[in-house]
Formats: C-alpha cells, structure tokens, sequence
C-alpha cells in the first residue's frame, strides 16, 4: 500500500465531553497529505465526533480515488488466548465483532466499559485479567490493583509490546497510561467505520491490505517521544496551554509516515519479522522494528509538526 494521505488518531477513554476549549488528554486527530506534506489537526471533544471525522475523511479518499492509512493510538488486540476465551474464534477481529456487539457509548461520552470488563471477567478463570476502576464502582469481578489478579492465565504484553517496554498492558483499564479502556471503546469505533464501508476497508495485519483503499493500522506515537518533547517543550502548566502535546505528536508522526512514503522506505513497515500466528491474534504496532527510520523520517518534517498558535 502506498497511502495519498496518512491520518494519526490520539484517542481518549473519557466517560464526558472533553472541554469546548482544545485541550490535553482528549482525541486529536493530525492528517498529513503525502504530496505536498501539508499538516493539519482538529480536536474532537467525543468519539461519537471523531467517527464523524474519520468517516468523512474515508468518504473524501473514496470519492476522489486516493488511499488512506488511518493510524490509531490503542491497542487493536489482546494477548495470545483471549480472542478464542471471549469469542471462540482464536482471532483479533472475531474480538472487534464482540466488543462491537456489546460496548455501549453514548453521544456524551458515558460508556459501560467497566461493567462490561467485570462480566467479561467473571466468564474467565482465576481474577483478572482486566483491573483498575473508579473507586465508588462496586464490580465483584474487576479488582482495583493489577496486583490482586492471579489465575487468568494470559499473558501480560502481547509479543510488540515486549519490544516497546513503555507501552502499557492493554489490561489496564484506570488512572495514567489505562490504554485498556481506550481499546474497549476505541475498537467498536473503528469496527463501525469498517463495517460503513465493508469492502473498502482493511484492518491490518488482519486482514489482506495491499489493495485496500483504506487501511486501519494500530500505531504508538512514543515512539516518537523525545521529538515530540522537543516540540512541546517543559509540561504545560494547565491542559490548554500551546503547544498541545496530543497535537503535536498526531501531526509528528502523520507527518514522519508520509516523510517515508515520499522516501520509499513505508512498504517495509507494513512487513513486521512476526509468526503469522501472532499477526492474526495479537496484530503489531506500525513501525516498531523500524525506529530508527521513523525518527529520522520525523526529524525532516520536526518543525512543520508544530501547530499553528491559537
């Protein structure tokens, strides 16, 4: 696949609107077309906003007869085991077809993905393995500390992440880094976008990408983190002070990706040194394996990744 356009998606579990006021730990969603490497990001205060945006993004590529790779910041899959204990089916997207039957996300952000995390518990052996929940949630099923699970029986990391030792386990599901809770309600989304516009979408390493007009893939924008830290500077002092973080990083590496389409050093990104069995079942992050041709790819577009001062 050669994209015409790359889109990077930074996403949020959050159970309310995020503020009308752009801000941090919200969805940001950074576009970089190929061509021209022109760089844009939109902020997007629910996810019932981002699917709107990404569907007309898909239904602009459709119409004008470009290729779109759509990258999003959660974990498209879970450890070896899961997908056949939930679904029976020992594949990722057997769990995109569950989740997207059983998830509940309103317009206004409140969602279930606790409750559902505990029932899904309850179905497996031992305690765990999903942890974290707000204190005042009384769920019997999901405890409040990782350290109170024992005797699920699947692993913690899935194989990429045993080589990104900053990534956080896709059980997580509260507080800082609870990338869990973003693939429980991150995942039904895109499994709406990808049954909107069945056969023109392809969700690799799942499914045969090469010809797909538009392809999802999972993507880490850390990878990227020292570059991004460059550009945003010292912690902000409130979540709306410029530059965003969340901005900045989606345009950085939309930016970096389109850098190696231009370069035509993309194609092996798309070609991870995994088993096949591993791809099918716990899928792989965009790029890991090739950091150091991202970064330096990033650091041709590093300035043009700074958004626009307000």
């Amino acid at each position: 696949m050669k994209p015409d356009r790359i889109v990077i998606v930074d996403w949020s579990a959050s159970a309310t609107p995020s503020p009308a006021r752009p801000s941090a730990d919200a969805i940001w969603i950074g576009v970089a077309d190929v061509a021209d490497g022109a760089l844009t990001s939109s902020y997007q205060r629910t996810r019932t906003d981002a699917f709107a945006t990404l569907q007309s993004l898909t239904q602009q590529a459709l119409f004008q007869g470009h290729r779109l790779l759509i990258g999003a910041d959660f974990p498209f899959a879970y450890p070896t085991g899961f997908a056949a204990a939930l679904s029976g089916v020992p594949r990722a997207l057997s769990v995109w077809d569950w989740l997207a039957q059983h998830i509940k996300d309103a317009t206004d952000n409140r969602n279930n993905r606790f409750h559902l995390a505990d029932s899904i518990n309850a179905r497996l052996p031992g305690i765990g393995p999903f942890w974290g929940r707000p204190a005042h949630l009384e769920l019997p099923n999901l405890p409040d500390k990782g350290t109170a699970r024992h005797g699920h029986g699947y692993p913690e990391r899935r194989m990429v992440e045993t080589l990104v030792p900053a990534a956080q386990s896709c059980w997580k599901l509260y507080t800082t880094g609870s990338v869990g809770s973003q693939a429980l309600l991150g995942i039904p989304v895109l499994a709406r976008l990808r049954t909107a516009f069945a056969g023109n979408v392809a969700v690799w390493p799942f499914e045969p990408w090469h010809d797909a007009p538009v392809v999802l893939a999972e993507v880490y924008p850390s990878l990227l983190a020292n570059q991004v830290r460059t550009l945003s500077g010292p912690a902000p002092a409130t979540k709306f002070d410029w530059p965003i973080k969340d901005s900045v990083q989606v345009r950085l590496l939309a930016g970096a990706l389109a850098q190696m389409v231009r370069e035509h050093s993309f194609a092996p990104l798309l070609t991870p040194a995994a088993p096949p069995q591993i791809l099918s079942e716990e899928g792989w992050i965009l790029g890991v394996g090739h950091e150091a041709e991202l970064r330096s790819a990033a650091a041709s577009t590093c300035y043009a990744a700074l958004p626009p001062k307000p």
